[in-house]
């Protein structure tokens, strides 16, 4: 019997025989190969079979069903070896590569932070079957595979970047419902001088901390330098006292004078409790009819000290009053004050509780104006109790005394 290694076409005129030929394959990164560090994306690797069939004899037998060019049963996979990369997808099947087509295959990889600007190599292993020849018995053909893998050289290119540090946070003044100030020190760790770089701090999420002044102007921020930044920041009424997020991020110009930004950071900043007020006296008792002060001693029963503090009260029915504010002055948490409204009562009315409403206008820690909530005082309006002097027997006795009196003295001069 006679062996030969012929390769016949698929679908070719019978007897069309090749002896020669094989896969071809090369890579190359689809789209940019030049990245920042610390950056996560989609590497896509093109995989081209530029592999030929070469030589060919004309002897009557049936075709193999495959090419010897032809990449079969193609799986790809991604190393990153020494350099800075984390390839994230697991080796990808790609089917068959025949000669003169190509394959894309995706890989998710991350850039290390703190990876230093070169250019890197990352083998892209590929294993795949292929026909290595055919023997050919008349009208048998017995196929001969081979498995092969290799290692195909992919090229890719860290770019020097700016890696932001956050050292040395403060906080002052920031409680629930206020604003307050954010201090700072950041530092470039990265390997890029940045060209008028501004700080800026943004809202992480639904987090309660929103900027109200976000930017602070840095220049140029150099590999190694530290810089100081104050923010303002407001605190959402709805807020817990406890930490909350902060973003903090640079915008700059980098080393190609492209506008670009560093990776966010995200801090934690303690959040102290809201600035509150309680009324700490006890029910006011007071009569109808005139004028009458009352008295109500305030407390301040928050989580920060209040400055220029004054106490207001909105009189209704049967209360009037022309002098409605007291000032209460500077409180810090715990403190009290008493605040004298002076109020007139109708004479007509109703015997029973009452709670007037009252609230305080106060500056905070930032020189911000501020309300409190409202507070309700507590008085109950008493018939007044009859005395001596009020009592018309009492009165009519003094007077008979009063009257007597006089009469003697009268009646003791004229007999003199």
């Amino acid at each position: 019997m006679l062996l030969l290694a012929l390769l016949a076409v698929p679908g070719s005129a019978a007897g069309a025989k090749y002896l020669y030929g094989n896969p071809e394959l090369s890579a190359t990164i689809a789209g940019t190969n030049e990245f920042a560090p610390g950056a996560e994306t989609g590497l896509t690797v093109i995989i081209s079979n530029s592999g030929l069939n070469t030589h060919k004899i004309a002897i009557p037998s049936l075709p193999p069903d495959d090419l010897p060019n032809t990449a079969k049963l193609v799986t790809v996979a991604l190393k990153s070896n020494d350099a800075p990369f984390t390839v994230k997808t697991d080796p990808q099947f790609l089917s068959d590569i025949m000669g003169g087509a190509a394959l894309p295959a995706t890989f998710n990889v991350k850039v290390a932070d703190s990876a230093a600007p070169g250019t890197y190599t990352l083998p892209l292993e590929v294993t795949y079957t292929y026909l290595q020849d055919a023997e050919d018995y008349g009208d048998l053909l017995r196929y001969n595979y081979q498995k092969k893998t290799e290692t195909l050289p992919l090229t890719v290119l860290v770019t020097p970047g700016l890696r932001v540090e956050v050292l040395n946070v403060q906080t002052r003044s920031l409680n629930v419902g206020t604003e307050g100030y954010v201090s700072m020190t950041l530092k470039n760790i990265g390997h890029d001088a940045a060209d008028k770089a501004v700080a800026k701090v943004a809202r992480n999420g639904a987090s309660p901390l929103i900027p109200t002044d976000s930017n602070a102007y840095i220049g140029t921020f150099a590999p190694g330098e530290t810089v100081d930044v104050t923010f303002k920041v407001a605190v959402a009424d709805s807020a817990e006292p406890q930490s909350y997020p902060l973003d903090i991020v640079v915008a700059y110009e980098d080393y190609e004078g492209k506008s670009t930004a560093s990776r966010p950071v995200t801090i934690g900043l303690p959040v102290g409790g809201k600035i509150d007020f309680d009324v700490a006296s006890p029910t006011v008792t007071l009569h109808p009819g005139g004028k009458s002060i009352l008295e109500v001693v305030y407390r301040n029963a928050g989580a920060a000290k209040v400055y220029s503090a004054q106490a207001r009260i909105s009189a209704v029915d049967p209360f009037t009053s022309s002098d409605d504010t007291a000032y209460l002055g500077d409180l810090a948490p715990g403190e009290t004050a008493t605040a004298r409204f002076e109020v007139s009562i109708d004479a007509d009315a109703t015997l029973k509780n009452y709670g007037i409403d009252s609230e305080i206008r106060y500056r905070d820690d930032l020189d911000n104006s501020k309300i409190s909530d409202t507070m309700k005082v507590q008085v109950a309006l008493e018939k007044r109790e009859g005395t001596l002097f009020t009592n018309p027997v009492f009165l009519a006795v003094i007077a008979v005394a009063i009257i007597g009196a006089g009469y003697y003295i009268f009646a003791y001069r004229k007999k003199k």
